[in-house]
């Protein structure tokens, strides 16, 4: 049965000077609010410091973090008119699939949003680099920027976004043209152009993966020193990689949940986590972030197609309300597992759609760490089906105490 719910039930007054617009100096200096489940909807709530989140995970526990890594996906391009057009690219579209898109050495096409878009007429632009005195490009990157020759082809045009083919002519990765070429796309909430502080705190220590046009920001926290403490602790740390795009963002525009039409985000779990996610019984299983959320609960669907239609497929926004499911988890992912040996693969890669509202069931997530989200966003619902709908209560108590929100903002954990 499709939710009934409104978005305007989950708003709140979040002043701009409670929007952390930095980072703080140390990555694990910021606060931790502690919310530990007392009952249905009921919560102690403690305040702590990121650096003692050893001591809210028990020893036995998976712990799942998501390793996609930002690109510098904003790109500035000038007409030969003197108009100023910025492309972000949001995914790849020929090649299709990251690897083999970044690896590509003379073009290559992307679906981007388009800045100042009504000035374009699909002339072929020329690169503009909007150079500042803390840029962190490499010195000889002028020398490398000229080699290029970078132009951008608009293909077809849809609103604000398009297919943009990118052509250029040293030979070098289209991974390291973006490098040269583009800047980090910070939150437009910060309401400010990106820094050189950016390239480094706007990525979590562990991003591996390229893909994201946002970072998975509850992984900004983590330092070396709590790493090293949970695998001291004998915390077990494992990586799934979802790509997260520009969607996150998104407001919900109609104010019944049920109109929203949820982005597609691309995802990649190891066979050998899914056989640990099968057989975890009772050990606790904490995710580090609403995308790792997503991915972990997306996978009981994929498992479901197996067990249904012999083959995982993208999962859709509204697929877990629509019916009452009669496998449990182990069979779902048992099921995956048994489809990646059959087919000799070592890791899935599919997409999700997954919207999670108030009324999801969740499978697989025991415990949530992340930051303090928008008013009336997707990932405010998500928080609010993991803690029962009691959100409000946290939040409030976040603006009552000092913590900093949004994406260089603070963090808790919700157990």
């Amino acid at each position: 049965m499709m939710p009934d719910i409104h978005i305007s039930d989950f708003d709140y007054a979040l002043p701009d000077g409670r929007i952390a617009k930095y980072p703080l100096d140390e990555r694990d200096a910021s606060k931790l609010l502690c919310c530990r489940r007392l009952g249905p909807g009921r919560f102690e709530l403690q305040d702590r410091t990121f650096r003692e989140i050893p001591e809210m995970i028990p020893a036995d526990a998976l712990m799942v973090f998501n390793d996609t890594k930002v690109v510098p996906a904003r790109l500035h391009f000038v007409r030969g008119s003197g108009a100023h057009i910025e492309v972000f690219c949001l995914e790849p579209d020929t090649p299709a699939e990251y690897a083999t898109n970044f690896a590509a050495t003379a073009s290559c096409r992307w679906k981007c949003i388009l800045g100042n878009a009504k000035r374009w007429k699909g002339d072929i632009l020329r690169l503009y680099i909007p150079r500042s005195a803390d840029d962190k490009r490499p010195d000889d990157g002028a020398e490398a920027l000229e080699a290029l020759r970078l132009t951008a082809s608009l293909i077809s045009r849809e609103g604000q976004t398009g297919i943009v083919e990118f052509r250029w002519e040293n030979g070098c990765p289209f991974s390291q043209v973006l490098e040269l070429c583009g800047t980090i796309p910070i939150p437009p909430y910060l309401n400010r152009e990106s820094e050189s502080l950016d390239w480094e705190r706007y990525q979590t220590l562990y991003a591996r993966v390229r893909g994201s046009v946002a970072a998975p920001t509850a992984g900004l926290h983590f330092t070396r020193r709590v790493l090293d403490a949970l695998q001291s602790k004998g915390v077990e740390m494992e990586q799934v990689c979802l790509h997260v795009g520009a969607g996150t963002f998104l407001p919900v525009k109609d104010d019944e949940v049920s109109r929203h039409t949820m982005h597609r985000e691309p995802f990649v779990v190891t066979k050998a986590l899914l056989q640990k996610l099968r057989d975890k019984a009772s050990r606790p299983c904490v995710a580090v972030g609403t995308t790792s959320v997503r991915t972990l609960e997306s996978l009981y669907y994929a498992g479901v197609h197996c067990l249904e239609e012999g083959a995982p497929r993208e999962i859709a926004q509204w697929e877990p309300y629509t019916r009452e499911y009669p496998y449990t988890t182990e069979e779902s992912l048992g099921a995956l597992v048994a489809w990646l040996e059959t087919n000799g693969l070592e890791a899935l890669s599919l997409g999700t759609r997954i919207l999670i509202v108030p009324g999801f069931r969740f499978r697989l997530t025991d415990r949530l760490v992340t930051n303090f989200h928008q008013p009336q966003s997707t990932l405010l619902l998500l928080v609010s089906a993991f803690t029962g709908g009691n959100w409000q209560e946290i939040y409030s108590h976040a603006l009552d105490n000092g913590y900093r929100f949004l994406s260089y903002g603070d963090s808790s954990i919700i157990y």
